[in-house]
């Protein structure tokens, strides 16, 4: 049964500044958790099941009703774990030989959940948010990564320190712009960053200093008659990963 207590706990991390005081996060659906258990950076601290539920964590039997108050989702599922959310590293991490996306003010959590699932799909270990990115436990975030938080070390540093580094070890840095190089026709590095700009107003000037190489995703012209303006955030990361990977995955 669910306590007073326990219930005020969940229902709490819906909003940030508690999942930012308790250090606390909630992720729902069976698929959710059976990818967080297997997690190496993420420890789930208890588990609510309106279900049956075999795992060795320890959980709480609520009834659907219940379920129905914790759970941030329209359509509850019979499975919800409270996660602890993992400290960001102090020290940043030796980025020579990575492919890191590095995302400027990106406000939708659709998006950025979406990004942290392309960045799981195409093999990339780390992403770095503004402080004015949509929380990355934000349960829409979560939800919308399919499990991929589980894989994804997703920090919210000093993105100039992180920037002057690459600078200093001479790694490229590639900015998403409308006037940048055709993608299609450039020769791509394996490794570097690549910087994700805001849904609206695209790249900041203050990170925009630090483009080494600024490349854009031509649109066809059979479309370019009245289509659409341009590609939200996660579609643009797509297809700019897989350019990026694109030798790679040729032998695959």
């Amino acid at each position: 049964m669910l306590s007073n207590a326990q219930l005020k706990l969940v229902k709490s991390l819906h909003l940030k500044k508690n999942r930012e005081q308790m250090h606390l996060f909630i992720a729902e659906g069976k698929k959710m958790v059976d990818e967080l258990l297997n997690s190496l950076h993420i420890e789930i601290v208890h588990i609510y099941a309106s279900g049956d539920y075999y795992g060795s964590k320890p959980f709480t039997k609520v009834t659907e009703a219940e379920m129905k108050k914790i759970s941030a989702l329209t359509t509850p599922p019979n499975i919800l774990a409270v996660c602890r959310i993992p400290a960001d590293p102090s020290a940043i991490p030796d980025l020579t030989n990575e492919l890191v996306l590095i995302l400027d003010d990106i406000r939708d959590p659709g998006n950025l959940g979406t990004i942290v699932r392309i960045a799981d799909w195409f093999g990339i270990k780390y992403i770095f948010c503004t402080a004015e990115c949509v929380d990355a436990y934000n349960p829409k975030v979560v939800q919308a990564s399919m499990g991929s938080i589980a894989r994804i070390q997703v920090d919210y540093k000093n993105l100039r320190n992180v920037l002057q580094q690459c600078r200093e070890k001479q790694i490229p840095v590639y900015g998403a712009k409308l006037d940048g190089a055709n993608i299609l026709k450039e020769q791509l590095t394996t490794n570097g960053v690549l910087i994700i700009g805001n849904e609206s107003n695209g790249i900041s000037p203050e990170l925009s200093t630090y483009i080494t190489n600024a490349i854009k995703i031509p649109s066809s012209p059979h479309g370019a008659g009245g289509g659409a303006e341009s590609l939200n955030a996660a579609m643009a990361t797509a297809i700019l990963c897989a350019e990026f990977r694109r030798n790679e995955l040729k032998g695959v």
